[in-house]
């Protein structure tokens, strides 16, 4: 099978021209919603890792 490059690039740029981008509001928001969540979730996980380790201790006897 024979590539012609040209074809390949105008079909490339062709492509590339249907791609919308999100604004710069959008992505500042989407952003936002990133570092929440893993502030979120740093949380959660922070809080569930002392609960484990204080049950832990409690069943095994260990005072810490």
């Amino acid at each position: 099978m024979q590539i012609d490059p040209f074809k390949f690039l105008q079909e490339l740029r062709a492509g590339a021209q249907k791609v919308t981008w999100p604004t710069r509001k959008e992505t500042t928001v989407t952003t936002m919603m990133v570092f929440v969540m893993v502030i979120l979730a740093t949380i959660f996980f922070l809080v569930a890792d002392q609960i484990m380790r204080l049950g832990i201790g409690y069943l095994l006897g260990i005072n810490s």
